[in-house]
């Protein structure tokens, strides 16, 4: 799991990501980044209602993409802010190296790796 310090703590930085960054669209997972002036990588992962309803099955798929974040972050050398959101249900039954492909896909076409 990724490490308290490296995820959001308020809404305002959330919000404000979704404002001024930019998207990079997938059809089950986007990517929303910008580059925060904070000089420290946060990260969100975001599981609507709609892509499951038990709270059970969003967190783990929270869960798995933190980890898979959580073993790329030596990789990420700038200050960034980025949110995943999850769109497919897919994602839940995936297996982990599809999905390791995807997120790394993400954060290397935005230029964070």
């Amino acid at each position: 799991m990724l490490s308290r310090r490296y995820r959001f703590h308020s809404r305002g930085g959330v919000r404000y990501t979704y404002q001024h960054g930019k998207t990079i669209r997938h059809p089950k997972i986007s990517l929303v980044y910008c580059v925060n002036s904070k000089n420290k990588k946060r990260f969100a992962v975001v599981v609507s209602k709609k892509v499951l309803k038990n709270a059970v099955g969003r967190n783990r798929i929270r869960r798995r993409v933190y980890e898979l974040i959580r073993a790329e972050l030596p990789n990420i050398k700038k200050p960034v802010d980025c949110i995943f959101v999850i769109y497919g249900r897919e994602v839940y039954d995936m297996p982990f190296l599809e999905l390791k492909k995807l997120v790394k896909g993400l954060l290397t076409e935005a230029t964070i790796i």
